[in-house]
């Protein structure tokens, strides 16, 4: 049966190219991408790009957001490998994790190179 898209149209996936049986990405690239989604996230990482290491309280002073959503905001970007962090007594610095993004840039180019895997057979209406 053909998947309804967020936009309520229904969408079988052929029209848009995609291929059936392509991999999907791992665990780690969709947290990655999934960091990237958000706007706010992407201006809070835009503050790290020259390479500062900046507290939450900085952050949220220079971008003018709440602490606690400064925070939360840099721990996806965190857990996406975006960021690092060390702490030192209370404060926690953040700095961007070139290693890391390099390495899922890597994933995701191989990702979106990779040659197509075997079809599946087509999927027909009214099979579950």
């Amino acid at each position: 049966m053909a998947g309804v898209q967020a936009s309520g149209r229904a969408d079988s996936g052929a029209a848009r190219g995609i291929r059936p049986g392509a991999a999907v990405p791992g665990d780690d690239l969709q947290v990655f991408l999934k960091a990237l989604t958000s706007g706010t996230r992407q201006r809070l990482f835009a503050h790290f790009i020259d390479g500062e290491e900046l507290t939450v309280g900085e952050v949220a002073e220079r971008t003018g957001l709440g602490p606690s959503t400064t925070s939360e905001h840099l721990a996806v970007l965190r857990r996406g490998g975006l960021l690092q962090s060390t702490r030192s007594g209370k404060l926690v610095r953040y700095r961007a994790d070139r290693e890391g993004i390099a390495e899922l840039l890597g994933q995701l180019h191989a990702y979106l190179l990779a040659p197509s895997g075997p079809q599946d057979p087509p999927l027909t209406r009214g099979c579950v």
